[in-house]
């Protein structure tokens, strides 16, 4: 089973996005934030991230960054209520494999992390 990594500050949002691919993903942690989003990614080494962009400390843009930097073919989706789109090219610009707008539906979740592994 495939392994993700949910990165962010609402634990409403991190709960939600959990309940949505239990049973199908593996979520193997959760961060509250881009510093602890790289640490989980070091530990645990997951097939796939979602990222939030606004967070205390360390936002989703410069974690985005930081995770391909250290890990270049990481698979990374933000998942963000920011759907601006200078920010939304700034993310895919980056890396990011996919850009998801909240509120969300369940199926455009898993639509886009089933796409990474197709």
């Amino acid at each position: 089973m495939k392994t993700g990594l949910i990165v962010d500050d609402a634990a409403v949002m991190r709960m939600r996005l959990r309940d949505i691919l239990d049973g199908k993903y593996k979520i193997v942690a959760e961060a509250e934030n881009g510093d602890q989003a790289l640490a989980l990614f070091h530990e645990h080494k997951p097939d796939f991230v979602t990222l939030d962009i606004t967070m205390p400390g360390v936002d989703g843009l410069v974690a985005l960054g930081n995770i391909l930097q250290a890990y270049p073919g990481a698979k990374v989706i933000i998942v963000s209520a920011v759907g601006q789109k200078q920010i939304v090219f700034q993310a895919l610009s980056k890396g990011a494999k996919d850009f998801i707008v909240k509120p969300f539906e369940s199926d455009r979740v898993l639509k886009s992390i089933n796409r990474l592994f197709e």
